[in-house]
């Protein structure tokens, strides 16, 4: 695990008509170089958190640091750390790493994540291992390690899939793999709600970025948009506001939620 400092001397916020209701905490996001995860990272910065930025490996490492540039650039403290999150020691030293930077943990998003699109009956061994690995296992210990280590009132938000709720063919271990976050969350927030801490799953629809891409071809996106009263796909834009939010101190009573922010693809 590599951990390189962008720990400068926090700055007064800078951020005129962003509410600044997150001075004085710390944000861990995992999976933040690219996509949702540098988004809400940015996100919280601007609402006046210090925010250390979790990326996979060496060959994001750039990207991360971008990241942590835009973290700055909202007058906050960023501070870098990579690590393989399928291995839980690792994961104990992400969040030793952002005890050690900041000294204290208040919210954690965990964004990381990869998706499979492929026929059920082509599925490997391979590809169902590494997509549990990553969507489930990893979410786990996640959330574990950061049910001991958040203080009191501190959140923790996961990042679904609207497909916890669609059938959609293709997305079998996808879906399946993010699918127990829905039981994680309900029982971390029943076990740790009497300190304040909430847990909630965030589902997004299909946003128009670089995770989402890959996997589809043009006649999949059209279909896609079609499935939205909007005839859009959605934007990052769309989805941070509602982690702003559940990492608020207004979230207090929301928690073991699973939120769709799906443009209304679908309701349930």
């Amino acid at each position: 695990m590599n951990i390189f400092g962008k720990n400068s001397e926090a700055r007064p916020a800078s951020n005129p008509g962003v509410e600044q209701h997150l001075v004085g905490k710390v944000a861990v996001v995992l999976g933040a170089s690219r996509n949702m995860g540098r988004d809400f990272a940015r996100e919280l910065a601007a609402h006046g958190a210090d925010v250390v930025v979790h990326y996979n490996a060496a060959s994001s490492r750039a990207e991360a640091e971008e990241t942590a540039g835009l973290v700055q650039q909202a007058a906050r403290r960023a501070w870098l750390v990579d690590g393989d999150l399928t291995n839980p020691a690792t994961v104990r030293k992400v969040f030793d790493a952002a005890e050690q930077a900041f000294g204290r943990i208040d919210i954690v998003v965990n964004t990381a994540g990869v998706v499979i699109k492929k026929p059920f009956v082509e599925i490997t061994e391979a590809e169902f291992d590494r997509g549990f690995a990553i969507n489930t296992k990893a979410a786990f210990f996640v959330m574990q390690e950061a049910a001991k280590r958040i203080a009191d009132n501190g959140r923790i938000i996961n990042i679904g899939t609207t497909l916890l709720g669609a059938t959609t063919a293709g997305y079998s271990v996808y879906a399946g793999s993010k699918a127990p976050l829905e039981d994680f969350t309900r029982a971390l927030a029943k076990e740790i709600g009497a300190r304040g801490v909430t847990v909630n799953t965030v589902a997004p629809g299909p946003v128009d970025d670089s995770f989402f891409h890959p996997a589809e071809t043009p006649q999949s996106v059209e279909y896609l948009k079609h499935m939205s009263p909007q005839n859009r796909l959605g934007r990052i834009d769309d989805v941070t506001p509602v982690i702003a939010f559940l990492a608020s101190p207004a979230a207090g009573w929301v928690t073991a939620q699973t939120i769709f922010v799906n443009g209304g693809f679908l309701a349930r």
